[in-house]
């Protein structure tokens, strides 16, 4: 428990989010420079690499931004578990909603990102809970 209070106290969410953005970046660059590759063996569309890896780069600014503050602001804390949370849900529908072509290895890519995610959104909502209330800006 007590790593968990450091975890989600305000300098340990500066590391939680630093944490996201790092590996944001690892992800969207391989997303990026390897999507050919990446959308054979994962069975995902080039497209839709592309399109979310470009768009982890948007996260990652964000994130690595509200890491950078002594104290993260909790609308954009807000902006980052919300958006955190639709990753794992989108992660969660492909591999659901029986994407066509989705390989057991590209299953495998997407329940390990939604499960990270997942556990980075929580840590970062019991973080934004215990923010004070007069971090606004």
């Amino acid at each position: 428990m007590n790593m968990l209070y450091s975890l989600t106290s305000p300098s340990g969410l500066r590391k939680v989010l630093w944490f996201d953005a790092v590996t944001g970046v690892g992800t969207g660059a391989i997303q990026l420079s390897a999507s050919g590759l990446l959308a054979g063996w994962l069975g995902l569309p080039v497209a839709l690499l592309q399109g979310s890896g470009l768009a982890i780069f948007a996260f990652v600014a964000l994130a690595a931004w509200l890491a950078l503050q002594p104290s993260p602001s909790r609308a954009g804390l807000t902006v980052i578990v919300v958006c955190n949370f639709a990753w794992a849900l989108g992660c969660l529908a492909l591999v659901f909603g029986g994407a066509a072509g989705l390989t057991a290895l590209g299953v495998a890519y997407l329940m390990v990102q939604a499960i990270a995610v997942l556990v980075l959104a929580e840590l970062q909502w019991m973080g934004l809970k215990r923010l004070p209330e007069a971090v606004m800006a």
